[in-house]
């Protein structure tokens, strides 16, 4: 039968105190150590074995470690799952378990599953949406600690963490200027959300610092999704000074685009240059030639918040912030310079 390793094993191996060990091995006070000696005191237990009693020590502190998430949709779309995995693994690095819901828009369930949470005595609830928009705080959270991810409330009680959508908006006017192109066209989502707005402010500012007119008739919203972009696109490329390049809200939208170009019989990038922003793999990496698009920092996003939502249960009077997490271009094979029979003005 195998001895179990306990902590004092790991001191007299190490040749330090119970103490020090414990420091060295705790995330909340590894600073009152030595960096050369948490390593000396992290390396010796790995290799006795040794596994910190994690349920005695949320005992002492009064908590469970537990960490609860509360999604819409997340888990059962493709498209921010990354969001519940930089979640996860940030939880674990720190040595607690994330317990994930999903209401599928069902608000009752949603404050049943609050509860439940609850219940299990979480120390603190991520509370995510599937895209950056404006929410409403059930009051089954008031007194929780809570940060939102991919979400943002009037709340100043709230930490919350989005996509720089301004940014996004920026980069990709920026690739395609830096192409040559200078009649741009951008098809925006039709709904009044956070990302509608920030991505068009962020193309329009990128025009402006180039001189470049913003130009309505350049500029049209349809519904988010493929058939969207598609029928928007037609319009576009079917006027006579039709835009050299567009930015399209979304992947899906920026897909339906790819159709109309090719329905139009014209070729990406060689007749006109497309950017997205979300890159989804299902589209972006299977799209040909491959979709440049601005990928949404879902992991990181997730990450961010498991680690606010710490430093703000370990230290209640923490500032509150509202983060924007850059999204990197993802280069593939949709821009080029204009054609030389579409001169640029």
């Amino acid at each position: 039968m195998t001895t179990k390793v306990n902590i004092r094993d790991v001191a007299k191996a190490a040749g330090v105190s119970v103490t020090t060990v414990s420091h060295a091995l705790s995330e909340t006070h590894q600073a009152r150590v030595n960096a050369l000696t948490v390593a000396h005191v992290k390396a010796i237990a790995d290799d006795l074995g040794y596994a910190p009693n994690r349920l005695a020590s949320g005992l002492r502190n009064q908590r469970s470690q537990i960490l609860g998430l509360v999604s819409d949709e997340i888990t059962t779309t493709p498209f921010a799952g990354a969001m519940l995995q930089g979640a996860q693994d940030a939880a674990s690095e720190r040595g607690h378990l994330l317990m994930v819901v999903n209401s599928g828009l069902d608000n009752e369930l949603e404050r049943q599953e609050i509860r439940a949470l609850q219940q299990h005595q979480v120390d603190g609830i991520i509370y995510a949406r599937m895209y950056h928009h404006m929410v409403s705080v059930p009051e089954e959270l008031r007194g929780v600690p809570t940060v939102l991810l991919d979400a943002i409330s009037e709340d100043p009680k709230l930490s919350s963490v989005v996509p720089d959508e301004f940014g996004a908006g920026e980069s990709a006017v920026e690739v395609l200027i830096a192409a040559g192109h200078r009649r741009i066209g951008m098809i925006n989502n039709e709904d009044d959300i956070p990302a509608a707005h920030g991505r068009l402010r962020g193309f329009r500012e990128a025009l402006a610092r180039h001189g470049l007119p913003f130009q309505p008739d350049h500029y049209l919203t349809a519904h988010p999704n493929t058939a969207g972009g598609r029928e928007t696109a037609l319009k576009l490329l079917s006027l006579p000074d039709r835009p050299t390049a567009l930015f399209c809200f979304s992947d899906q939208m920026a897909m339906g685009a790819y159709q109309a170009a090719n329905h139009l019989g014209l070729k990406v990038p060689d007749d006109i240059s497309i950017v997205g922003v979300d890159n989804l793999e299902l589209i972006a990496g299977a799209l040909w030639p491959g979709l440049s698009t601005m990928a949404l920092p879902h992991y990181e996003m997730g990450r961010w918040a498991v680690l606010k939502l710490l430093e703000e249960i370990e230290n209640p009077d923490e500032p509150r912030v509202h983060e924007e997490i850059a999204c990197p271009l993802v280069e593939r094979d949709s821009v080029a310079p204009p054609p030389a029979s579409q001169p640029q003005s």
